[in-house]
C-alpha cells in the first residue's frame, strides 16, 4: 500500500476538472458520478455506503437504494485485500490501488477487479471518508474484442450475401429444368430423382433468401419486450409442448422502446430456439429483464437500457466453436445451419444493441441489451 494525497482529482465527462474538495457533497454533486461507466462508492467513517453510481449498482446487481446505509460486506463478499484496503483508508489515511482483486456478488457471480481506495478529508466531503471505484478488468478487454469481432463479421456476412445472390439465379435455373425434365419422362419411377433435385434446390433457394433477409429496412415502431418474451416463449411451447420449461423473471418496470417487431421477435426466438434444440427440448429456459442505467452499447452512451439475458441448463457451447459462434454457417447441432445467431446480432446490432454469451455445462446465458433512450 502507498500513502497518498488524502484529496483525489476527479474528472467528470463533459465538466471542468475539479478536486473532492471544490465539491459540496450534495445529491447535485453526484450528477458527474453519475455519468461514469467505472463503479464509485463513497463511505462513511463506519464504512457505511452512503452513495453508489448506476455503474456501481449495474455491476454489483444491487440497487442504490438496497446498498445506502449498508457495509460492502453486506451486500457481497470481499477479499481481504479490499477489506484491509479499506480499513487502512479509513484509519490511517492511506490511498491504495490494486488490480485483480476478487469481488463474490449476492447471487454468486465473481467479479476479478481493478480498484482504487481514496482517503477523504470529513470536512472537505460532509461525512463521506472513503471513495471507492471498482473497474472490471474484462471490460477493456471485451470492448476491443467486441469491435474486432464485429469488423470480421461485417466482412463475413458481406461474402456470403454476395455469394448467396450470385447462387440464388443458377438454383432457379437448376430447378426448372428439373420440373422440364419430369415433365418429359416417360417412366414414373424416374420422378424420384427430378423429385430429389427440385426439394434440394428450394431447400438451398430458402437458405439463400435467409442470408438475405437481415438487410431488409426496419420498420420500427413503440414495442413492449414483454410482449415480445410472450410471443416467443408461446412459439416455443408450442414447438416443445411439454417437456421445456421456460421461466419468467420479468422486471415489469421496464418502459417501451422504439424497435422493429419482427427483428426483435426474430432474434430472441433464434437465441431460445438454439437454447432449446441443445437440450432435446427438454430442460429449463429463463427469461429475465432488467434496466441498466449509463451504460455504453456500440460505443454510444446511454441513459437507460434493458438487459435481457436469455439461461438454459443444458450441455454448454464446444469450447471449439465459442469464439465463432456468431459467424454464418458455423453450427454447433447436426443438420444445423449457423445461420440463427447470425441473424439475431444483425437484428439487434440494427437496434444499436449489444448480444454476447458465456458457457459452461448446466449454465449458458446470453445477454442482449438495448438501449432504451435516445445516445
Amino acid at each position: 500500500m502507498n500513502d497518498r494525497s488524502v484529496t483525489q482529482v476527479v474528472i467528470l465527462p463533459g465538466v471542468q476538472i475539479a478536486t473532492m474538495a471544490d465539491m459540496n457533497v450534495t445529491h447535485a454533486s453526484f450528477a458527474g458520478l453519475d455519468l461514469l461507466a467505472s463503479a464509485v462508492l463513497l463511505l462513511d467513517d463506519g464504512q457505511l455506503i452512503r452513495y453508489i453510481n448506476p455503474a456501481g449498482e449495474n455491476l454489483l446487481a444491487v440497487s442504490g437504494r438496497a446498498m445506502v446505509g449498508k457495509t460492502l460486506a453486506n451486500v457481497c463478499t470481499c477479499s481481504v485485500t479490499l477489506q484491509s484496503a479499506l480499513d487502512n483508508g479509513l484509519h490511517n489515511n492511506w490511498g491504495y490501488t490494486g488490480q485483480n482483486i476478487q469481488l463474490k456478488r449476492s447471487d454468486g457471480e465473481v467479479l476479478h477487479l481493478n480498484c482504487t481506495v481514496t482517503p477523504l478529508r470529513p470536512e472537505i466531503a460532509a461525512g463521506m471518508r472513503l471513495l471507492l471505484e471498482l473497474q472490471p478488468i474484462e471490460h477493456h478487454l471485451a470492448a476491443t474484442r467486441e469491435e474486432r469481432l464485429i469488423e470480421q463479421q461485417q466482412v463475413s456476412r458481406e461474402l456470403i450475401r454476395n455469394l448467396a445472390h450470385e447462387i440464388k439465379n443458377p438454383l432457379g435455373g437448376i430447378r426448372g429444368a428439373a420440373q422440364l425434365l419430369e415433365h418429359e419422362l416417360a417412366n414414373p419411377s424416374l420422378k424420384e430423382y427430378t423429385q430429389v433435385i427440385i426439394k434440394e434446390a428450394d431447400r438451398l433457394q430458402d437458405l439463400m433468401q435467409r442470408l438475405l433477409t437481415p438487410h431488409r429496412a426496419m420498420l420500427p415502431t413503440t414495442v413492449n419486450i414483454h410482449e415480445i418474451l410472450e410471443r416467443v416463449r408461446s412459439l416455443l411451447t408450442a414447438e416443445f409442448p411439454g417437456s421445456l420449461e421456460i421461466v419468467r423473471d420479468y422486471d415489469t418496470s421496464l418502459p417501451e422502446l422504439v424497435g422493429d417487431r419482427e427483428q426483435l421477435i426474430q432474434a430472441v426466438l433464434n437465441v431460445a430456439r438454439n437454447a432449446a434444440q441443445a437440450m432435446n427440448g427438454e430442460g429449463e429456459i429463463i427469461l429475465r429483464t432488467r434496466s441498466l442505467r449509463q451504460v455504453t452499447l456500440a460505443k454510444k452512451r446511454y441513459r437507460l437500457a434493458m438487459e435481457l439475458k436469455v439461461v438454459d441448463n443444458g450441455p454448454g457451447i464446444p469450447e471449439d466453436i465459442r469464439e465463432r459462434m456468431f459467424y454464418p454457417l458455423v453450427s454447433g447441432r447436426e443438420g444445423g445451419s449457423g445461420l440463427g445467431l447470425t441473424i439475431a446480432q444483425n437484428f439487434i446490432q440494427h437496434h444499436h444493441g449489444t448480444i454476447d454469451c458465456s458457457s459452461r455445462p448446466g449454465n449458458t446465458v446470453f445477454t442482449l441489451r438495448l438501449p432504451v433512450e435516445q445516445a
